[in-house]
């Protein structure tokens, strides 16, 4: 089996790395005119990021024949929860001050809001049941039908950033076009699973050894 600690502190380092960054940024006032909605940006970009990078072990993992990566999903999915927290933190704190009011007058008042609201409650489930315990618990297949809903969530992340930044749509398209792309080969590989799937190479002794 392959031992995955040192990908997994890679993958630690690298998840903190830009909440350093950013954190260096704004304690020297270099994150543009608009401090606050630099941070509710960068942090929404990294949310959806490692709900893309989460999914994509999956495809990854069969089209490869390398079981071993479904070992970093929970690391990689915790990390979207992690930084959808602290957008949405970015948000209720520095935009509405935690006024409850105008958060729900927001929220009804502008798609964008209510699809980014919709999508963040998605996460909460999948966070708290993403425990070894918690897998046990409600049994392997109802585990499975649950964290499906982390394709609801990165598409409403993707809806919500692309209501939100009007103009240039480039980026949450690409987001877009790379979850349609993960969808795409669960339906090829359901259909045909024998031409998208890779076995899992097996060592052969040779005879007599």
């Amino acid at each position: 089996m392959q031992d995955t600690r040192f990908i997994k502190q890679l993958i630690l380092v690298n998840g903190l790395v830009p909440l350093a960054l950013l954190a260096a940024d704004g304690y020297r006032h270099q994150l543009g005119a608009n401090p606050h909605e630099f941070a509710t940006r960068a942090t929404g970009i990294l949310t959806l990021m490692f709900l893309i990078l989460s999914l994509a072990v999956t495809p990854l993992r069969k089209a490869l024949g390398q079981p071993w990566l479904a070992q970093l999903r929970r690391m990689l999915g915790l990390f979207g929860f992690f930084y959808g927290v602290l957008h949405l933190l970015t948000y209720v704190w520095f935009d509405k001050v935690f006024q409850v009011r105008a958060i729900a007058a927001d929220v009804a008042r502008r798609p964008f809001i209510m699809v980014g609201m919709a999508s963040f409650l998605l996460l909460v489930p999948l966070a708290a049941t993403s425990t070894t315990g918690m897998i046990r618990r409600l049994g392997g297949r109802r585990w499975i039908r649950l964290h499906r809903l982390a394709y609801v969530a990165a598409a409403g992340g993707a809806l919500h950033f692309y209501l939100l930044v009007k103009a240039d749509t480039r980026l949450p398209l690409a987001f877009a076009a790379v979850l349609g792309a993960f969808l795409g080969y669960r339906a090829l590989n359901r259909a045909f699973p024998r031409y998208t799937e890779r076995s899992r190479a097996v060592a052969v002794r040779p005879k007599g050894s």
